[in-house]
């Protein structure tokens, strides 16, 4: 009896643990779940609310996410903010999808990385619209085919994309949501063999950003434009000489094996995208807002300095000065320009209102959410 009483209660066991924590996992996921439907519901009832208006809202999205990755930090939770950022956005999105799906349009085919700033900044429950040009991607949403465009705006290291610049001079739609994907550029074919490739097909910018590579591995190579990478994709999906190069998203979309992955020359490449709608975006609390606009001015001394002058009086930050050509054909400049702050804040409208004054013309493309982080 005295021996029995002596003896160790047996002590839980690897198994025991993973048993227990595996069954505190199912208790927060039926709070997930129980959360989520509850999250759905809510979104419906403010879809009604709206009366099915602008149910696209960047700078209210925008908030809710920046909440929600400052609520994980706060909290010392381990998951990257980037994850939080990914979840969040999905939530989001099939949540907006309960009061109506938007159609975006964008350079297609399918595999392109704008396709991939279509979902970063809209997440997957949204009607995907492949455009042949950026041109068809501007049309689309202006004849309201699609609600929406996403089109490339500037690269890291070939600059200004200037169709869309030459666009937007004419465009009815409105700049309201930004985003900044990376570029990593992988060389794939049809028969996964370096040795077969005769050709290399890509966009022209994606061929410049891999130059360095292109000459290195494949010297002999002929290089081939295409309309967009994806397109390149495809054309490299019926002739085993082709590589194309493209995101890894159009590998698996058109049945291709990498040979290379991130063959760009510069491992910082990232390509800036704008949202375009026909509605402006408002202001939110605690979300970094920029403003886009164009202007040009008379061809005389001092006529730039007096137009940009006013920005440093209101104490205005320009993140971005360019200039493209009026086409006129009389050497005169069209000027880009990208500014912090809303076109409401009264220090940007007072800065706004003397440039329009003095410029012989101005454009203000519409003022919106400073891009995330890059994806």
């Amino acid at each position: 009896m005295e021996q029995s009483e002596n003896k160790k209660a047996p002590q839980p066991g690897p198994e025991d643990e993973l048993s227990r924590l595996r069954s505190r996992i199912d208790v927060v996921d039926e709070k997930i779940a129980e959360l989520l439907a509850q999250r759905a519901c809510l979104a419906k009832a403010v879809g009604a609310a709206k009366g099915g208006i602008n149910v696209y809202r960047p700078e209210r999205e925008r908030a809710v996410i920046a909440h929600a990755v400052q609520k994980s930090n706060q909290d010392h939770s381990p998951m990257p903010a980037e994850s939080v950022r990914r979840i969040y956005t999905e939530i989001i999105s099939a949540c907006r999808a309960l009061e109506s799906r938007p159609s975006v349009a964008f350079l297609g085919p399918n595999g392109t990385f704008t396709e991939m700033a279509v979902i970063a900044q809209f997440g997957s429950a949204v009607d995907l619209m492949p455009c042949a040009s950026i041109d068809g991607a501007f049309h689309a949403a202006e004849s309201h085919t699609a609600q929406y465009a996403v089109v490339p705006v500037e690269n890291s290291t070939q600059g200004t994309v200037t169709r869309t610049m030459d666009l937007l001079l004419s465009t009815s739609l409105v700049v309201i949501g930004e985003v900044s994907i990376a570029v990593r550029h992988n060389l794939m074919n049809r028969t996964g063999r370096l040795e077969d490739v005769e050709e290399v097909c890509a966009h022209p910018q994606a061929l410049a950003q891999c130059r360095s590579w292109l000459a290195s591995h494949l010297p002999n190579a002929k290089l081939v434009s295409a309309a967009s990478n994806a397109e390149a994709a495809v054309i490299a999906s019926k002739n085993d000489r082709c590589a194309a190069i493209a995101a890894s998203r159009a590998a698996e979309l058109y049945g291709l094996a990498i040979l290379a992955q991130s063959i760009q020359d510069n491992p910082h490449n990232t390509t800036r995208f704008w949202v375009l709608g026909s509605h402006s975006a408002g202001r939110a609390s605690g979300v970094l807002t920029k403003t886009a606009v164009i202007f040009s001015v008379p061809n005389r001394a001092g006529a730039l300095f007096k137009a940009l002058e006013p920005f440093e009086r209101h104490d205005v930050s320009m993140t971005r000065l360019e200039s493209r050509p009026a086409r006129n054909g009389a050497w005169d400049y069209n000027f880009y320009v990208d500014m912090e702050g809303h076109q409401e804040d009264e220090n940007v409208a007072r800065a706004l209102k003397e440039l329009s004054d003095c410029a012989s013309f101005f454009k203000l493309l519409g003022s919106f959410p400073a891009g995330a982080d890059v994806c």
